[in-house]
């Protein structure tokens, strides 16, 4: 068993020893107050008179294997720390005391293994137990308002939803439903992207159409990771759940938007957690996958709070289910689209641009644009096509100087809709549009050929590469 000391005791250093006797350890404390130290010994502490700046007191620490320097006098805890460093061998761990982030710094170059800064510790207990009361407040909020649902409930997801804003919303229903309440999971577009099409099949999650609803029979209306996407626009909102601020005013009665966090699916983790609900295996591996998905496993922009949900949610999930859903087969049309990206590859330097022609199933895109990523010294790919009188264009970057939806939005946002992160990102450019001449079924190919030098020249501008550099060709060269 280890055995302790506590050089000086104030409030902190007694408050340690208690706490560590409490616990059955053997603890010895060394003070230069001969009052407190008396006091001490009437607690049946183990307390010696000492002055701690004295060379003598490390033959008392022979024999102990964690030593906490805790005075109040900081200049007494460096010189007590340098007679102990100049005596030992390195085998004891030392905690020191600072008062501020210089005396930190010097306690720290002569040998501290850790150093405390009790301001800073009382600063972050309370920011713990004021994040803890705001949760208890805000669950209590949220509940309130559901409850208020008289008819039915409607949770809006963005156009064409991504694993993140499906999960969030698959808990927030669970929620709903533990109050006795009915909810929807609305949304609008397609489902794409076959691995967002296997998380919804092989998780059971029930989304509606928005085509397919009436409206008019919600009378609680929520949005939940509406922010990045085509946002819904019912008339009136009630609850707001993101992790991205809004571009759109809406007068809801709950609103919890959190950019500090990376993903919706951790800040419903906490509500499930706060109102202690009873954790469905299929919604822990939703919410489990929308905050690896969010983060790209934890790679991309992650926060401490992302990573205790995912660790409440890891022992809930279904670990099988989850590699089912990371590992969709790959359609015909996704090869037939990544072949014709492979074919028609240009690059430069490390990014790679490539025009996938013609395309039936859009979300092929991004799986194209993934894969490419892939190749040796690519660190940025773009992929685009034409669909239905419209030119989509969906690009990833690991690149960490890059931001590729930056990149985008400079390069086509006047003229299209785009979206995504730093590290992936998509948009849609009105064919029309980009060309100045009107679109017909005679005329796609020609378009298609008139455009697609001009979005690779945009592309490589954007990302900052001389258009003159060298570049391997579509003949894969």
């Amino acid at each position: 068993m280890s055995r302790y000391a506590i050089l000086g005791c104030g409030s902190v250093g007694h408050a340690v020893a208690e706490e560590l006797v409490e616990e059955g350890k053997d603890v010895l404390i060394l003070d230069r107050d001969e009052g407190r130290v008396e006091a001490l010994r009437d607690q049946d502490l183990n307390a010696q008179t000492a002055d701690i700046r004295e060379q003598s007191i490390v033959e008392d620490l022979a024999d102990r294997d964690v030593v906490l320097v805790l005075s109040s006098d900081v200049d007494a805890n460096a010189q007590a720390l340098e007679n102990i460093r100049a005596a030992d061998d390195g085998d004891q761990f030392v905690v020191a005391r600072a008062d501020d982030p210089v005396s930190a710094d010097e306690l720290t170059d002569l040998g501290a293994d850790v150093v405390i800064n009790p301001s800073t510790v009382i600063a972050d207990s309370a920011l713990r137990a004021l994040e803890t009361g705001e949760l208890e407040y805000k669950a209590s909020q949220l509940a309130d308002v559901i409850d208020g649902t008289e008819r039915r409930m409607s949770i809006l997801i963005h156009r064409s939803p991504d694993p993140d804003s499906i999960a969030s919303a698959a808990a927030l229903q669970a929620i709903a439903q533990a109050r006795d309440v009915e909810a929807d999971i609305v949304y609008e577009g397609e489902i794409g992207h076959q691995e967002n099409r296997a998380f919804v099949n092989l998780l059971g999650i029930e989304l509606v159409s928005r085509g397919a609803v009436d409206m008019d029979d919600y009378d609680t209306f929520a949005l939940v990771d509406t922010a990045k996407g085509v946002e819904p626009d019912p008339e009136n909102v009630d609850v707001i759940i993101d992790h991205y601020e809004h571009d759109h005013d809406h007068d809801a009665r709950f609103v919890d938007i959190r950019p500090n966090v990376s993903a919706t699916s951790t800040i419903l983790t906490k509500y499930i957690q706060e109102l202690d609900l009873t954790l469905e295996q299929e919604v822990a591996t939703a919410l489990l996958y929308g905050i690896r998905a969010e983060t790209l496993d934890f790679k991309r922009d992650t926060t401490p709070a992302d990573l205790t949900a995912a660790a409440y949610l890891y022992p809930f999930a279904d670990h099988d289910t989850l590699e089912q859903v990371e590992s969709p087969s790959m359609s015909p049309e996704t090869l037939d689209v990544l072949a014709e990206a492979i074919r028609n590859r240009e690059v430069k330097g490390s990014h790679l641009v490539s025009n996938a022609g013609f395309i039936r199933d859009r979300d092929a895109l991004a799986q194209a644009a993934q894969h490419l990523l892939n190749l040796e010294g690519i660190t940025t790919t773009a992929v685009f096509a034409l669909a239905d009188d419209t030119i989509y264009l969906a690009a990833r970057s690991k690149d960490i100087r890059m931001n590729i939806g930056k990149v985008l939005h400079d390069a086509f946002g006047e003229m299209g809709d785009t979206a995504g992160h730093s590290t992936d990102a998509s948009v849609e450019i009105p064919l029309g549009i980009f060309t100045g001449i009107e679109t017909s079924e005679d005329s796609r190919d020609t378009l298609l050929a008139l455009t697609e030098e001009a979005v690779r020249t945009k592309l490589f501008e954007a990302m900052g590469v001389d258009s003159s550099s060298s570049s391997e060709s579509s003949n894969g060269s």
